[in-house]
């Protein structure tokens, strides 16, 4: 019998809340290849990301700098990780973060550790402020929109757009916004929470599609998977979805992905209008915390990254299942306040 391979990767995005970052969902598509012997590192940012305490999917956590400590700092702190773990693989599952790891992404290879993330330039063009522009040069259909830094600009952003229009922070999070009172409160709680710039958006009316997809760095499309929500929070996030039979939404992952050469998991978000037109909402430049229905479905997109970081060839998924749908449930989780305590004063679990 072939001994297992014994591999040690590092995830970020262990809040698995209302608004669920992906790790969660990346680290179960990872431990699906039962031919790895695979020690899962938490990488945390807060004391009560849940995914510390599930002991049967994170084997061990530490928590890392903010993004805003800047590269270096994330850079000493993985070193420091590394020495302790030995890691092989670090996947990091947050936009904001994004920008240090890829930074640091040709150091981390100088000691061994591999990742499989877009470069900078790849991750500013798709970035939400430059999202309709990046869509003009790539022939992609983008909903028209403004970037605003002052709340007396929305005003004339309405009366261009009509309304609602659709309020979103540089990061994470949109408000659909019927009248200017709506969209000052939008910009402000945005404001508040991500900073400057605020990105004010043509409202777009149709049927909700998101895409998960993983590129090869050049120009080949590893596996795609469109998914329809079934249900929606009141964050707008995925609670139910299912996948679809659509070779046009495959068709716009490619074009994507040869197109920008993208290097990494994404997710389209995609707006279909009666006419059937595919209007790019946003691109997430990571996996999406629904990525486990790709696993389902039959392309491990988690498990196709880790063997590409890890530089080996990865053959592109041909067919998916049809109709397999996805539920997310939430559970309580019982812990001891050692437990907590430990991770808030010496930043590992």
């Amino acid at each position: 019998m072939k001994a297992k391979k014994k591999l040690c990767i590092a995830v970020t995005g262990l809040n698995a809340i209302d608004s669920p970052g992906p790790g969660i969902a990346v680290i179960r598509g990872i431990r699906e290849n039962k031919q790895h012997d695979v020690r899962i590192i938490g990488l945390s940012y807060e004391s009560l990301e849940p995914g510390i305490y599930m002991h049967d999917v994170v084997d061990k956590t530490y928590q890392i700098p903010y993004p805003s400590a800047g590269s270096e700092a994330l850079l000493n702190r993985l070193l420091q990780i590394h020495e302790i773990e030995k890691l092989d693989v670090v996947i990091p599952n947050f936009d904001a973060e994004l920008q240090n790891f890829i930074k640091i992404s040709e150091s981390l290879k100088g000691v061994g550790i591999g990742t499989f993330l877009p470069s900078l330039a790849q991750l500013e063009a798709r970035d939400k402020v430059n999202l309709y522009s990046f869509g003009k040069k790539h022939n992609l259909l983008v909903p028209a929109d403004r970037i605003i830094y002052k709340v007396d600009d929305l005003k004339s952003v309405m009366d261009q757009f009509g309304v609602p229009v659709v309020v979103k922070g540089k990061y994470y999070e949109a408000f659909v916004a019927h009248t200017l009172e709506q969209a000052q409160k939008a910009f402000y709680k945005l404001q508040a929470k991500w900073g400057l710039p605020i990105i004010v958006q043509q409202f777009i009316s149709g049927t909700e599609i998101n895409i998960a997809a993983l590129g090869d760095g050049k120009g080949n499309t590893i596996s795609a998977v469109p998914m329809r929500k079934l249900y929606i929070t009141d964050k707008g996030k995925a609670w139910a979805g299912i996948t679809l039979e659509d070779k046009s939404l495959i068709d716009l992952a490619k074009h994507f992905i040869s197109a920008t050469k993208w290097k990494g998991g994404f997710e389209l978000e995609i707006m279909r209008t009666a006419d059937n037109k595919p209007y790019i909402m946003e691109i997430n430049p990571r996996f999406p915390a629904w990525i486990f229905l790709t696993v389902g479905a039959g392309q491990n997109q988690p498990d196709a990254l880790v063997k590409m970081a890890l530089g080996e060839d990865v053959k592109p998924y041909t067919d998916y299942e049809v109709g397999k749908i996805f539920i997310r449930y939430s559970w309580d989780l019982i812990t001891d306040i050692e437990a907590f305590q430990k991770v808030s004063a010496f930043g590992e679990l």
